[in-house]
């Protein structure tokens, strides 16, 4: 578990972190809340589980005044930096509902130092006017990690993330946000309202390739950001995103010389693979290739992801690819053994597939 998001919350982590706060809060009971996070079933409860521990925990052995615990962690919070400090902003979304002031205050600071996307979404769903007025206010912050959240926190599908239902059935007061941060000179912000678009293209893909028409050409960051929120729709070879984006709707191409190392690997290990391509036109053609695995679910269904490789401009000449795949567990996605599927993908057309088998690991 120690290469995990979980496996990160181990006894060196909890001793720093109970140094920093007996710092700020003598009166703080490390020896209490050690034993609050070891009970019997913490070597069970995954990332966002722990998460909800910890910060429970912190409920336990902090003040019992929500504003006194809040001036703590945000005292510390400079020095609790990076994804395993989630429960920061999660001891907000458990314990600060109905402090709305001190609790947006709480959100602003830490999700600059761990990201509060997931903790804003209780506060949207008890009054999604009055929080998305706050969001639309943090669009135009002078602190990327702010503006972010602006985006983020209201993703439609956020991963890990409960799903925000009413902006899937009306997602205008998320387009409000990200009309403010079309053009951020932020890749860190660039990249949540992308993958926001994305989330809203799944459920309102009309909308979105409006947007796309609309937006598009008129600034460099911007038309990053759409193209990369477009992507769920170049997949499936949308025919008004293939058109705005310049690739062949119909692309004339030969995949060839397809091939695995192996027909056979255990989870942990990787799959190489390698293909050649070459258009079959006098004139180039511009082409998005990708490849695709159809992975093997606990229920023993399958789910396909893809994954880009290559857009470009592609002629008589062949081009040769070789890739690597992983098929390490991670706390995103786990793997099951069975009978998979990769594909090799061309403006959204699978022109080349061959199977392959994953087994479990063997135990030493």
């Amino acid at each position: 578990m120690s290469d995990t998001f979980a496996g990160r919350y181990n006894e060196e982590f909890f001793y720093h972190f109970t140094d920093v706060v007996k710092h700020n809060y003598p009166d703080f009971d490390s020896n209490m809340f050690h034993s609050l996070i070891y009970d019997e079933h913490w070597e069970q409860k995954q990332f966002k589980e722990r998460i909800r521990h910890i910060s429970t925990s912190l409920r336990m052995t902090l003040p019992n005044s929500y504003r006194d615990a809040i001036s703590i962690l945000i005292q510390i919070a400079p020095q609790c930096c990076g994804v395993e400090y989630l429960f920061f902003p999660d001891f907000v979304e458990v314990n600060g509902l109905d402090d709305w002031t001190t609790s947006i205050t709480a959100l602003e600071r830490f999700t600059s130092f761990s990201s509060s996307e997931f903790a804003v979404r209780p506060f949207i769903l008890k009054d999604s006017q009055r929080m998305m007025d706050q969001m639309l206010k943090w669009a135009s912050h002078p602190e990327p990690h702010i503006r972010r959240l602006a985006s983020e926190g209201c993703r439609p599908r956020l991963p890990w993330a409960t799903a925000l239902n009413i902006f899937k059935a009306d997602p205008m007061p998320i387009v409000h946000i990200l009309e403010q941060l079309k053009r951020d000179t932020s890749a860190y912000v660039q990249k949540s309202v992308a993958n926001n678009l994305n989330d809203i293209s799944k459920d309102n893909p009309e909308l979105v390739k409006k947007l796309a028409r609309d937006w598009y050409g008129e600034n460099p960051n911007t038309d990053w950001i759409i193209k990369h929120g477009c992507r769920s729709l170049l997949r499936k070879s949308d025919p008004d995103m293939l058109y705005l984006f310049g690739f062949e709707n119909s692309p004339d191409v030969t995949v060839s010389n397809f091939s695995l190392d192996k027909e056979t690997l255990k989870i942990g290990q990787t799959l190489n693979f390698s293909f050649s391509i070459r258009a079959n036109t006098s004139v180039s053609q511009k082409l998005r290739v990708e490849y695709a695995i159809d992975f093997v679910k606990a229920n023993r269904r399958t789910t396909r992801k893809q994954f880009k490789i290559a857009e470009r401009n592609y002629d008589k000449e062949d081009w040769q690819y070789v890739r690597s795949h992983h098929f390490k567990d991670l706390t995103v996605r786990k793997h099951y053994p069975g009978k998979h599927q990769l594909s090799i993908i061309v403006n959204g057309k699978e022109l080349a597939t061959t199977n392959f088998y994953v087994t479990e690991i063997t135990e030493s």
